[in-house]
């Protein structure tokens, strides 16, 4: 696997897979750093994309983040410069969201099994980033549309 840090954030629906996903983690070499705010009945999604998110930009790492549906962390993480936040569903996702869109962080609900949750990761992971002309062009519009500098 490749070297690089990944920083996990689950809510209180997304806990059930934390010690999981770490344990899968670090069993396979991979430095992991689990958020270490509160989990509680009532904790907020977004306070765990955005202590995620900050590590991800500081650490140049990439992020993980479980939710009920992985729908709110996506929004909350994306309101993030800098970040670009995919839901994911498959391994496919995951190699699209990566290598053809410049995603450091995923994002997904607890509604996958542990297997296909694995597979995803396995793929974010190992996927390298864009480096194809016609997916660099979009992704720096993507930019632009984030500095408020795109105009069509």
């Amino acid at each position: 696997m490749i070297k690089i840090k990944i920083f996990l954030g689950v809510d209180h629906q997304g806990v059930k897979y934390k010690d999981d996903i770490v344990a899968y983690l670090k069993s396979n070499g991979v430095a992991v750093e689990a958020s270490t705010l509160e989990n509680n009945p009532t904790d907020d999604y977004t306070d765990f994309a955005l202590d995620v998110c900050k590590k991800v930009l500081s650490e140049n790492g990439l992020g993980i983040l479980v939710c009920g549906s992985g729908i709110g962390m996506s929004i909350a993480a994306n309101k993030v410069k800098g970040i670009r936040c995919a839901r994911v569903f498959d391994e496919n996702d995951a190699f699209t969201a990566k290598n053809h869109n410049g995603a450091n962080v995923i994002a997904f609900g607890i509604n996958l099994s542990l297997d296909t949750i694995y597979k995803i990761i396995d793929t974010f992971i190992a996927t390298k980033n864009p480096c194809e002309e016609r997916h660099l062009r979009r992704i720096e519009k993507i930019n632009k549309i984030e500095a408020g500098n795109y105009e069509l």
